[in-house]
């Protein structure tokens, strides 16, 4: 049995809005579009297309979901830190104006 749950998630929630100025992420294709309803949907019929004289394994089933639920964590979890470290660049470069701005000597 292959394993398919070693496909990257698709669209994941971000907790934080992107910027206005960020660029609008690349469309995915092929694996990379691959979401947790495609996940459902082959797991399904993977279930439907088993041998009924060998069964799938629970355990193997129960591996794949698993695989599947912690790439789908670590991916969201990395939109989430990616946001994070957009909105820092963004308050560093304010900060770095506004200091370059205050500073004595600066010509206004």
């Amino acid at each position: 049995m292959t394993v398919i749950a070693n496909q990257p998630a698709g669209a994941t929630g971000a907790t934080g809005a992107a910027p206005p100025t960020a660029p609008a992420a690349p469309a995915k294709s092929g694996f990379a579009a691959l979401g947790s309803g495609d996940f459902l949907r082959l797991m399904i019929e993977q279930l439907k297309q088993q041998d009924p004289t060998n069964p799938v394994d629970n355990k193997e089933m129960l591996v794949q979901m698993a695989q599947f639920t912690a790439l789908s964590g670590t991916t969201e979890t990395n939109a989430t830190l990616q946001a994070i470290a957009d909105k820092l660049d963004s308050l560093v470069a304010a900060q770095s104006s506004l200091q370059d701005m205050l500073q004595p000597g600066a010509s206004a």
